[in-house]
């Protein structure tokens, strides 16, 4: 089996990628098209299957200290009014570990960090990625053509690669929501780790950081395209009358930090994510909406499965089918789950329908909450040792 590869994409899927191959003896490659990596984002949450994917890449503990666990909070209405309480000591009882929040530029740093310096390729826009021979792989990025024995396609919602292997899957659609999102400037005095708030079309949440800063995120039914002048204000407006620390949360952001995105996903799920020698990872493979908080952890548990098939396999082509059969599955019952999800919270308008689900939800037992959630954060990542 040869082992040169490269992973287009240095988001948190493409980096763990990295790490895992290198872990198992590749030599690896990220190309990431972005010249300067500013580490725009906001701020994430990461379950019990995250952080062992994470402490399989060796990168676990590093991430942890950078974190804080999320044990108090849980979902309200507008006016304040508990609809379910979280426990985050019966989650950290049941798997090992609370939900951890960390600032998303934290999170990509501690990658990097995990990686030589020259393993990243930044100002890297890949133009083509052709099979030249039985077991090579060629990547054009205009001025760099490289020669790989597997090609790893970590570009994102958008990505390319995706494009020219499956050239008549529709490719993302819009979920009907729009999010906007940013970092307070400075600590803010919170009451819990965690809230989400539900109204109608509308959501409204936090997570509390290490240094007393928050991250928070607003979700609104919006058709795709629509912006704001000035996004903050219009928030303002949207949600003065919810309840605090919403208000405080608005107050305590510069205008200038505020990120705006339309909610997009791959609503038709691919019949594969290989081919060839052509590995997707990640939102490329299988982009969901956030509503289940699991992108990111379903793409590091997509690197750990990918490396770890490639460690064991005697050839390429045995690991890529291998990771296939075992990603496959489970992400795309995870991306229904977490469109599910949306339709069920945020997404619902109606008065009648708002009202029976805030009904369901104050009577449905913590223990069965908790069960729930472990569907999705009890995994178990195959061993890279």
């Amino acid at each position: 089996m040869g082992n040169t590869a490269v992973v287009v994409g240095g988001g948190i899927g493409g980096l763990a990628a990295a790490i895992g191959l290198r872990r198992v003896g590749w030599d690896v490659t990220v190309l990431e098209r972005a010249s300067t990596l500013d580490d725009a984002g906001a701020g994430i949450s990461l379950a019990a299957n995250g952080l062992r994917a994470l402490d399989e890449l060796g990168v676990g503990k590093a991430v942890r200290d950078a974190s804080r666990g999320q044990y108090t909070g849980g979902t309200r209405t507008p006016e304040g009014r508990w609809l379910a309480r979280m426990d985050g000591s019966a989650l950290e009882e049941a798997v090992g570990t609370p939900i951890m929040g960390i600032p998303r530029a934290t999170l990509h740093r501690l990658l990097r960090d995990a990686l030589p310096a020259a393993a990243l390729v930044t100002g890297a826009e890949v133009t083509s990625v052709e099979r030249t021979g039985p077991g090579t792989v060629q990547v054009d990025c205009g001025a760099t053509v490289l020669d790989a024995d597997l090609v790893v396609a970590a570009d994102g919602i958008g990505s390319k690669i995706r494009g020219r292997l499956f050239p008549d899957h529709p490719g993302p659609v819009h979920s009907g929501s729009t999010v906007l999102r940013a970092l307070t400037e400075h600590a803010v005095d919170l009451r819990t780790d965690f809230e989400l708030t539900w109204g109608r079309g509308a959501e409204f949440g936090h997570i509390a950081l290490q240094d007393g800063r928050a991250e928070w995120h607003a979700v609104l039914n919006l058709p795709a395209g629509t912006r704001f002048a000035d996004p903050l204000a219009e928030l303002r407006r949207r949600f003065h009358t919810w309840h605090d620390p919403i208000p405080a949360l608005l107050d305590a952001t510069r205008p200038q930090a505020v990120l705006h995105h339309d909610v997009n996903e791959l609503g038709t799920p691919l019949p594969s994510y290989v081919v060839g020698r052509i590995a997707l990872l990640g939102d490329a493979a299988h982009a969901m909406t956030p509503n289940l908080g699991q992108g990111a952890c379903q793409a590091l548990e997509d690197a750990v499965t990918l490396a770890a098939s490639l460690g064991a396999d005697s050839t390429v082509e045995a690991a890529l089918a291998r990771y296939d059969a075992e990603r496959l599955p489970r992400s795309r019952a995870i991306a229904r789950a977490a469109r599910q999800a949306g339709r069920m919270g945020q997404r619902l308008s109606h008065p009648l329908a708002v009202t029976l689900r805030n009904t369901a939800m104050r009577l449905t037992p913590s223990r069965l909450a908790i069960r729930m959630l472990l569907r999705h954060h009890a995994w178990t990542p195959p061993s890279l040792n």
